[in-house]
C-alpha cells in the first residue's frame, strides 16, 4: 500500500473516485442520516479496493448491475485522526453501491435544536467537511487529490429546505413505483418528506461537499448571487445589504484571475455556531453571521472566498501539506480584490493585521517549529490541531515578495497563466515552484524558494506593509505603551480595521488599569464587531481584568466561530497562576459545548486538555 495523502487511505494503485450518486433521507429526531452512495471509479479495478470513513454504519456494498454483495470490511479500531479504513473486495467493478448511516456524532455535521437557531422554531443542519470530515458523512477517497463530480437527492421534511454545493435542479415529491411497491428515494417516501436534487457538474474535492438544511428564504444581490438565510426578514434583509456589492468583486476577480468557472456565487449565512468566518464550497459559500457588521467591512470575508473560486476550488493543494497554496494563494487574490473595490488602504489595514498575526503564531508554534513551514509534514497530525495564520499569511508574504521582485504586471500575467494551467487540477509546492521557475526565468536567483517553502520562521525578507494609517495607528500604540490613550479626534474615522490593529499592537503586559481607561472611553468590550471585541477582550484578560469575565463568557457562549473561540479559551488556560481562569474556562466550555460544531469542540478540548 502506498497512501498518497498523510491524511487519507487512499492508495496511490487504486483508481480514483469520478463520480458519486447520493441519496440522503435526514431523519431529525435521531440527528443521522440514511444513505447511498453510487461509486463511479476512473477504470475497472480487481482487488482491495479502500475508502476512508469516521462514525459511519455501513449496512451492505452492493455489485450496482446485479445487486449482489460485495465482502467489505471496516478497520476494526479507529485511528484517531484518519477514522477507519474501509475495504472492499472488488472483481473488475467500476462502479459499487454502499448503503450506510452517519452517526449523530459525525464531525462534519451540526445539527441544531430549534432553540440553536434564529428563528427558534425549526430544526437545521449543516455541513463543514474542510479538512477531512467528508469521510464522516460518506465512505470516500477523502483526500484533495481525488476530485469528483456528483448528484444528490436529499429527502428532507416539507417544511424546510435545502441549499448545497451544486446546481439546484427540482424540488419534488417523492416518487412511488406502484409495480413494486417502494419509493425511489431510498425506500422512505413517508408523509409529508420532499425531494431536493442537486448536480456538481464540475470536480472537486470531497472537503468541498456542502449541504444546509432549515427554514431558509433569500433576496436577490445580484445577478449571479442570492444572499440565503434563515427565513426571517430583517436577517435577509440586513445581509443583503451588507453584500450588495458582490458582482463587483465578481467582475474584478474575473478581471485579475480569469473567468469565473462556477456560474452561480450565491451566499449562505448560517446560525452563530459556525465555526469558521466563511467556507468556500464552491456555488453556496457559508458564513458566520459575525461577518455582517452594518458597514460592509463583512464584505473582506466574502472576497476571500470569491478568491477561493480560483485559488482552492479550481486549483487545489493535493494533500494538507500543502494547504499554502490554497490559502497564501487566496489571501493574496482577496486583498487584491479588496484593494480594488474598496482601496489600497483598505488592503494594507488587511496585511497589518496579517502581519500581526502571523508574528503571534511564530510565538505559538516556538516548540515546534514545523508548522511554521510552507511546505508541512503532517504525518499523524489531526490537521485541525495545527490550523494556524501562518499558510495564510507566510504565503501571502511569498507571493508578495515574487510580485516585489518582477512587478505587479508580470506577476499578474504568471497568475492567470498558473490558474489556466492548473484549473481543475490538485498540485503540490513543488508542482508550483517548478512552475514557478519554468515561466520566471531566474527567479531562484533572487528568492531562496527553498527558505520560503521549506524553511521555518518569517524569513528575511518579507516585508511588515507601510502606509500612513498604518504607521500612525502603530505610532499612537506605541505611545500608549507609554501612557498615552489615543483622543476622539485621532480615532474618530477608525472602523473596525483600524481598532484591531491597534488592540493588536498592544502588549500582553497592559495593566489593567489601562486597559479599563480605554474601554471606559471607547466602549471596546461592547463592540458589535466581534474582530474587536474579542480582541479587546483578549487584552483584558491578558491583563487580568476579571470584571470582563461576563462579558468573554457571554461571547463565548454566543458564537461558534473559531477565530474567536481559540483565543480567548488559550488566554484563559496559557500561562501559570490562572488556576481560577482555568476552571472558569472549563465551566464555560461544559455549558457552550452542546452550541459549538463538533469541529470547534474539539480545538477548545485540544487546549483545555493541554492547559487545564
Amino acid at each position: 500500500m502506498a497512501p498518497i495523502d498523510p491524511h487519507s487511505y487512499t492508495d496511490s494503485t487504486h483508481p480514483k473516485t469520478t463520480h458519486i450518486s447520493f441519496t440522503f433521507y435526514f431523519d431529525f429526531p435521531s440527528s443521522t442520516i440514511l444513505s447511498s452512495a453510487l461509486i463511479s471509479l476512473s477504470a475497472p479495478f480487481s482487488g482491495d479496493f479502500i475508502l476512508d470513513s469516521r462514525s459511519l454504519s455501513i449496512s451492505a456494498v452492493l455489485d450496482p448491475a446485479t445487486l449482489t454483495p460485495l465482502p467489505f470490511a471496516l478497520q476494526p479500531t479507529p485511528d484517531a485522526v484518519l477514522g477507519q479504513s474501509v475495504t472492499i473486495t472488488l472483481s473488475n467493478h467500476s462502479q459499487l453501491l454502499v448503503i450506510f448511516k452517519t452517526s449523530p456524532s459525525s464531525s462534519a455535521l451540526q445539527w441544531l435544536s430549534p432553540p440553536q437557531t434564529f428563528n427558534k422554531s425549526f430544526p437545521y443542519v449543516y455541513t463543514q467537511c474542510q479538512s477531512i470530515h467528508a469521510r464522516s458523512i460518506f465512505p470516500c477517497q477523502d483526500t484533495p487529490a481525488a476530485r469528483i463530480k456528483y448528484d444528490a437527492k436529499l429527502n428532507i421534511p416539507r417544511y424546510l429546505s435545502a441549499v448545497m454545493a451544486g446546481k439546484h435542479v427540482n424540488r419534488r415529491d417523492p416518487l412511488f413505483r406502484e409495480s413494486q411497491g417502494a419509493c425511489d428515494d431510498l425506500l422512505w417516501c413517508g408523509e409529508g418528506r420532499v425531494v431536493e436534487e442537486f448536480v456538481m457538474e464540475q470536480p472537486v474535492p470531497p472537503y468541498l461537499f456542502a449541504f444546509a438544511i432549515g427554514e431558509l428564504g433569500f433576496r436577490e444581490v445580484g445577478p449571479r448571487t442570492k444572499v440565503y438565510s434563515e427565513a426571517i426578514p430583517d436577517l435577509l434583509d440586513v445581509a443583503a445589504r451588507e453584500f450588495a456589492g458582490t458582482e463587483e468583486m465578481i467582475k474584478v476577480g474575473e478581471g485579475l484571475f480569469g473567468p469565473y468557472e462556477w456560474e452561480r456565487f450565491d451566499l449562505l449565512v448560517l446560525p452563530p455556531s459556525f465555526p469558521y468566518g466563511g467556507m468556500e464550497n464552491p456555488r453556496m459559500v457559508f458564513l458566520t453571521p459575525t461577518v455582517i457588521r452594518g458597514d460592509a467591512t463583512g464584505a473582506q470575508v466574502v472576497a476571500h472566498e470569491l478568491a477561493h473560486s480560483w485559488t482552492g476550488n479550481l486549483i487545489t493543494n493535493k494533500t494538507n501539506d500543502h494547504f499554502w497554496l490554497n490559502e497564501g494563494f487566496t489571501t493574496y487574490a482577496e486583498r487584491r480584490i479588496v484593494e480594488a473595490v474598496q482601496g489600497k488602504e483598505r488592503a494594507i489595514l488587511n496585511c497589518g493585521i496579517g502581519w500581526r498575526g502571523l508574528v503571534k503564531e511564530m510565538e505559538r508554534f516556538k516548540d515546534n517549529m514545523e508548522f511554521t513551514k510552507l511546505k508541512t509534514n503532517q504525518q499523524g497530525v489531526d490537521p485541525d490541531d495545527v490550523y494556524s495564520n501562518v499558510p495564510y499569511e507566510k504565503g501571502f508574504q511569498f507571493l508578495w515578495r515574487i510580485e516585489r521582485q518582477i512587478g505587479r504586471p508580470a506577476f499578474d500575467e504568471f497568475l492567470r497563466k498558473y490558474i489556466a494551467t492548473f484549473k481543475f487540477q490538485s498540485i503540490d509546492t513543488d508542482m508550483f515552484l517548478d512552475f514557478l521557475k519554468a515561466n520566471v526565468p531566474g527567479i531562484e536567483n533572487h528568492i531562496d524558494l527553498k527558505e520560503w517553502t521549506e524553511g521555518v520562521g518569517i524569513p528575511p525578507d518579507a516585508m511588515e506593509p507601510a502606509s500612513d494609517i498604518y504607521s500612525k495607528i502603530v505610532s499612537l500604540a506605541n505611545e500608549f505603551k507609554l501612557g498615552r490613550m489615543p483622543n476622539e479626534d485621532e480615532v474618530a474615522n477608525w472602523r473596525g480595521q483600524e481598532w484591531e490593529l491597534y488592540l493588536e499592537n498592544l502588549p500582553k503586559s497592559t495593566e489593567a488599569s489601562q486597559v479599563t481607561a480605554l474601554d471606559a472611553r471607547y466602549r471596546l468590550s461592547e463592540s458589535k464587531d466581534y474582530d474587536v471585541k474579542v480582541t479587546f477582550l483578549e487584552l483584558a484578560i491578558s491583563a487580568r481584568c476579571s470584571n470582563y469575565y461576563n462579558e468573554v463568557e457571554k461571547t463565548l457562549k454566543e458564537v461558534g466561530r473559531m477565530k474567536y473561540l481559540r483565543p480567548l479559551y488559550r488566554a484563559l488556560v496559557e500561562g501559570t497562576g490562572k488556576d481560577e481562569e482555568k476552571i472558569f474556562a472549563k465551566r464555560v466550555f461544559s455549558e457552550a459545548r452542546a452550541c459549538y460544531h463538533p469541529i470547534a469542540q474539539g480545538v477548545v478540548e485540544a487546549i483545555l486538555t493541554k492547559h487545564v
